[in-house]
This record gives structure tokens, sequence and C-alpha cells, in this order.
């Protein structure tokens, strides 16, 4: 079916979701805790032992493919292979006899190679920590200090990377003495190991033993913050969470997530929502084809490329992946017969889903199949190993949904918001060598604080779900001391300015009005700022408060700029480093006589 559909025939998506069940408890205070009735199950205790099941189970099938080149097809990697090379690598590192929680630095885009040395070390017991390959490859003007700064932080035993591009900034600053594993030795200098060597190494009954009396409270990955107000913490991860963050959410969602078939992922292993597709696919038996596209002009292309390929039921990205994903299949009828006619579920994280981009994609679901599609999201922190909150019910909103299985939320009410918290089996004990911060982490019931406020899409149906409203340390105050949500206020504005802005920065900590620097959608005529002060001046009349309301607004020319670590490496804007970067475009913006480029209203 292809268009032509009435509104009678446009129906919910054809999942069969059972009622939401929920404990909740309502304090005088007015907390609220809040978990699923469902109790956690997890059937493997580790990641290795996952991967020897699914290995003896299915032997012969795909676990992972990558490209070989931008014109050649998929190399494959069986569950057998999988399970035979990450003995290997397991059987090397157990023969150096590694100090308990010292680990493998990982500095390695996605790859099967990335994959078996973290199956490998996580079988042996050696934690692993990845990091993100922009430390690597852009941070020669500042002497590659982040890089500097995670080696320090976690002390390796053995650094992995996996090409000849990372050798100039470990030639840098890794540490001498400690072994640098790659495809590439010859770039390393020679006391590099070169992969394959370790590949053929002989295993014996070490490895076996390892798996098998593995302590699952034991360190399993550092697992980097993104730093985006500070430098990184180390987020200790135990086997122990990581199987209850992919049960939960196999709990909830898994039969309808296609975690055994194909899947399609690009985003980075060194982030939580990168890992979680990864490791549903190794726990699950799904095969996982590693898509070198990421949602950035010039690279988009190949993930277009490839959803023509993998006909995936299952499709996670960010919310910028899905604006540019929605507007290529606006334009190539086939790409969306190829996306919709096969997906089951559309799943967003990293930042809230406008929803302008959540209505035009169900748009082009009924258009294709006269059904709308089933979008969820996965909320949570890497301190909370991936997503703890899911819209695992039928729903036409945006938000972050409700907790899975295992979670408890707890909401601490901040006027007609909810700050969020914590607990659960996927929750951290703590950070790496971090006393000061593990101490401000937990409140005095032992909850995480996410940092987030929610607010509530029904205060009388708490199982419609909650929404995202911004986090805490986006708020500031104006130089009247009017205190602005600045997370919610960006939303806000965010869908407001749409389709004509792809991302903003709110600007006014200290100044007396509240300011928007804003980078234009593709196609955007950044001349014509009167169809900018139209949407603006709706906005106003609608949130007329000074803590609301927009004063001045400016187009940004340059892009984000990734080096400077204005973005992550999901795609999100890290707002405190791109406004320490742009002070002079802040300048500019609230200049007493202002360019005329800047909209005063």
């Amino acid at each position: 079916m292809d268009g032509q559909n009435t509104a009678a025939e446009v129906v919910a998506p054809a999942l069969d979701l059972p009622e939401v069940e929920l404990v909740v408890e309502r304090r005088p205070d007015g907390v609220i805790l809040l978990q699923s009735a469902t109790p956690l199950v997890v059937e493997h205790r580790s990641l290795p032992r996952a991967l020897a099941a699914q290995a003896e189970r299915i032997p012969g099938k795909t676990h992972l493919a990558e490209r070989l080149g931008p014109e050649f097809g998929w190399r494959r990697q069986t569950f057998g292979k999988a399970k035979a090379e990450a003995d290997a690598v397991a059987q090397w590192l157990l023969d150096r006899n590694i100090a308990a929680g010292q680990p493998v630095l990982v500095v390695s885009g996605n790859s099967i190679a990335h994959a078996t040395v973290r199956y490998g070390a996580m079988a042996a017991g050696v934690p692993v920590c990845p990091v993100s390959v922009n430390y690597a490859l852009m941070g020669a003007q500042n002497g590659y200090d982040r890089l500097r700064f995670a080696i320090d932080l976690v002390r390796p035993a053995v650094i992995f990377a996996e090409t000849a591009a990372f050798a100039p900034a470990l030639a840098a600053v890794a540490p001498a003495g400690v072994p640098i594993v790659t495809r590439d030795p010859e770039a390393f200098g020679p006391d590099a190991v070169a992969y394959d060597a370790v590949l053929a190494t002989s295993v014996t009954d070490a490895v076996r033993a390892a798996i098998e009396g593995a302590d699952v409270e034991a360190p399993a990955a550092y697992m980097l913050t993104s730093g985006s107000t500070g430098r990184p913490k180390a987020v200790v991860h135990s086997q122990r969470m990581l199987m209850a963050s992919v049960y939960q959410g196999h709990q909830a969602l898994g039969q309808y997530c296609g975690w055994t078939d194909e899947l399609l992922d690009w985003l980075p292993w060194n982030h939580v929502s990168g890992t979680t597709t990864a490791f549903a696919a190794l726990t699950f038996g799904g095969s996982l084809f590693i898509d070198d596209g990421k949602p950035v002009p010039g690279a988009f292309a190949e993930t277009l490329r490839n959803l023509r390929e993998v006909p995936v039921r299952y499709l996670t990205n960010v919310p910028v992946g899905f604006a540019m994903l929605a507007d290529a299949l606006e334009k190539d009828d086939g790409l969306r017969r190829a996306v919709f006619e096969n997906v089951h579920i559309l799943l967003y994280g990293g930042a809230g889903l406008p929803q302008p981009i959540y209505d035009r994609l169900q748009a082009l679901a009924v258009k294709t199949t006269g059904r709308r599609v089933f979008l969820s999201t996965g909320y949570g922190s890497t301190e909370t190993t991936s997503g703890f909150m899911s819209i695992y019910f039928h729903s036409d909103r945006v938000g972050v949904g409700l907790p899975l299985p295992g979670a408890v939320a707890k909401l601490v009410p901040t006027g007609d918001l909810y700050e969020v918290r914590v607990k659960g089996p996927m929750v951290m004990s703590g950070y790496l060598d971090a006393p000061a911060a593990n101490t401000a982490a937990f409140d005095e019931e032992g909850f995480y604080r996410m940092g987030d406020l929610v607010g509530l899409h029904d205060p009388q149906d708490l199982t419609r779900g909650l929404y995202f409203a911004g986090r805490i340390a986006e708020e500031f105050k104006l130089d009247s001391g009017t205190f602005v949500r600045g997370g919610a206020l960006r939303l806000e504005l965010i869908k407001a300015l749409s389709p004509r802005v792809s991302d903003l920065l709110l600007c006014g900590e200290g100044r007396g009005s509240v300011g928007v620097l804003a980078w234009p959608a593709p196609g955007v005529d950044t001349g014509d700022l009167q169809a900018v002060a139209r949407l603006l001046s709706a906005h106003n009349a609608a949130n007329p408060g000074n803590s609301t309301r927009v004063a001045r607004f400016a187009f940004l020319a340059e892009p984000p700029n990734v080096a400077a670590h204005e973005v992550s490496d999901k795609g999100s804007i890290n707002q405190a480093p791109a406004l320490r970067r742009r002070g002079a475009d802040v300048e500019r913006l609230y200049a007493e006589t202002p360019d005329p480029d800047v909209v005063r209203l």
C-alpha cells in the first residue's frame, strides 16, 4: 500500500504490546517512586557466556559485518569465528598476567577487530576502555590532551590502535612499556604487536576457566563520560550491569526489535548507546552490520546506501539523524519503501526528539504502509549502562517513556517538573578513582542523580509516560535573578523554529534577556530574517515571561566544531564548550548596536 489512505485506515503500529503495569508510591513531600511491575529476568551472567552460547547454537550465522571499502561489499564474522578469535585474544591477555583492574585501552572506530578485542578482554577478566577516535585524530593542536588524560586516568596495560591513523597521537602520549596491538605494526615502531599474531595465540582451558569463574561485579569496562561540563569521568561497568541493561530492554521490546535479525548501526562504541545494539546482537543472536555513515553532511549518504541493502526491523539514531532521514525519505520513494516495509521500531536517544520530526516520520510511514511506525526511545546515561526508560506502550507523543523492568525511578518535584533519580542493577557503583564525585552522584537513599528534569504527560495517568524537560546543568539566571530553565526552553525553541534551524545555543547567563545563536537547517536562506522573526514572535506571544521570551537571535556561520568538543560522538551539541568557544558571537548578539543580521524582538 502506498498513499491513498483515509483517516480510518491509518492505525497504530501492528505490535501486540501488553498493558503497562506500574508500581507507584506517592510520598507526602510530592516524591514519586515509579517502577515496572514486571520483575527483571537475566539468562546469561556475562557477555562472554552469551557469546559461547550463541557460538554453540548458531556457529555459522553472521554476527558482525563491516564494509571492506566504499566500493566493496561486506566482510562478515560468524558467531563461531567471533568466539574463536575472542578466545585467542583472551589467552594472549591471560598470558601477560595483567594486574586486576588494568584495562585494554581501545583507540578504534567500530569494527570487527574492535569487537573481538573487547570480547576477548572481557573473557580474560580484563576491563576495556574505548575512547573516542576524535581524541587521537583531532587533538594535535592541544597535545592530544584528552587522550593523554584518559591514559593517565585508567592506566592501561595494553593499547589497541587498529590502524596507522592513530600512530601520531600514541607516539606523543602512549606510556613507555605499554604494548600497542595493531593491524599496522610497522607504523608504531619495533615494540608494536601485530593483531594477526594475537589471533594466532593457541587457546588453552584457562580461557574457559576464566569465563566460568568470572566475578560479575568486577570492572568489565571503563566508559568515559562526554566531559561536556568538565573533564570526562570513567564509569565502571560490571558484567552484572551490562547484562541487566540488555535484558531489561529485551523484556520490554526485544521481541519486536529484531535483535535476532539484521541490525544496522553507526553509533560509536565508546558510548553506551552504541554498545547497547552491539551487545544486544551478541546476546540474542543478531547480525549487526556496522554502518560507516553518520548524521553529518557528506557522511550520511553511506547510511542511506546501507539502508537500501540491509532490511532492518530495528533502527536507532540520534534526533538529528532522524531529521536527516526524514529529509531523505521525503525525496526518495524507493528508499522510503525499503525502510518502512521492513522496520518495526525506530528508537531515538541522545536527546529529545522534536515533535515535528516525529510527525514527519509518522506521515511517511502511513504513506508507505497505511500504519504508523512504532517510535520509542532509550533514556539513560553512561552511569546507568544505557537506557533504563523506554516507550514500550502505544503513544503519539515524544518522551522518555517509563522505567524498564528492574529500574526504580525517583521523581523529585521541582516546580511543575521533576528531577530524575534512579536505582537498579544497571546503575553504576561509582566512577573510577573519584570519591568526591561518587559522593555527589547519589542521594541519601542511594539513588543516582541523573541531572535531568522530566514532566508527566498526564499527572492523573502515569502510564502515559514522562517527557524530557531539559538538563539541570543547562539552567541559568539572567542579571535580574530570573531563573531560566535552559534545557526545556531550548527544546521548545527548536520546535518553534523548525524547520529553519538544525540546533541552537541558548544565551543569557548574566544578561538582561534570553538570546539564541542557531545553526541553519540545510538549504535555509539565512538572509530571510523576517521568517525567523515571525516564528519567534509567535513563540514570544505564547511565552511572554522574561525567562522564556527571546529578545535576540542570530544565525551561526561556522558549523559545530568536533575538534573543539562542541559536538559529542552521538551528534548532540555540548552547550557549555560551544558557548565558551563562541564568546565573540555571544557579544555580537548582545551588542548595544547589533549587526543587521541580528534579529531584535
